[in-house]
């Protein structure tokens, strides 16, 4: 006959747990995220330094601003702003600048397919008439369309160059990288 056997309520488990917990020695501080909260505090970007501003740097001259104001933090739309307020704007930026290099590169590669399925057409098309005037002109929208094809292919290159640059600059503007995404 087969025995019964009864298995540990979770609650049993959570006794047995808080009680092997009690006589365990106290470890280190655990942290929690109301801990964690708590003890952080929002830092600005690092900003490049410019060649007007390396000199005095270099000369020994204090670089620290006066009266305790926050330092003056490089905005990657121009104007050097306030680091306290302008970190949620420099982030827009940043995700506005990217954002529409990366749409202009998806904008170029979709005009590219849609070239070369018309140059394929073409193509098939020019093969299947016997005509000569149809087939000239047919050959001109084809060449047209090939001149266009390769003009969108320098310009997909030069906008993933365009990406790679942004995103050289944020990395050396001590950008996170999250606001790149």
């Amino acid at each position: 006959m087969p025995a019964l056997v009864s298995a540990q309520s979770l609650a049993d488990v959570a006794r047995a747990a808080s009680a092997t917990r009690k006589d365990q020695p106290k470890g280190a501080k655990v942290y929690t995220n109301d801990n964690l909260r708590a003890d952080i505090t929002p830092s600005a970007p690092v900003a490049p330094r410019t060649t007007s501003e390396a000199a005095p740097a270099a000369e020994g001259a204090a670089t620290s601003p006066a009266d305790g104001a926050a330092p003056a933090v490089a905005s990657p739309d121009g104007p050097v702003s306030d680091a306290r307020g302008q970190q949620s704007a420099d982030e827009a930026a940043w995700r506005k600048r990217i954002a529409a290099a990366r749409e202009a590169l998806e904008r170029s590669t979709s005009f590219a397919a849609a070239l070369q399925s018309q140059i394929n057409g073409l193509t098939v098309d020019f093969i299947n008439r016997d005509d000569p005037e149809q087939r000239a002109k047919i050959e001109q929208q084809r060449v047209k369309a090939i001149a266009e094809l390769e003009r969108t292919q320098r310009e997909i290159e030069n906008n993933r160059k365009a990406i790679g640059a942004i995103e050289e600059e944020a990395r050396k503007a001590g950008v996170p990288a999250g606001w790149l995404r």
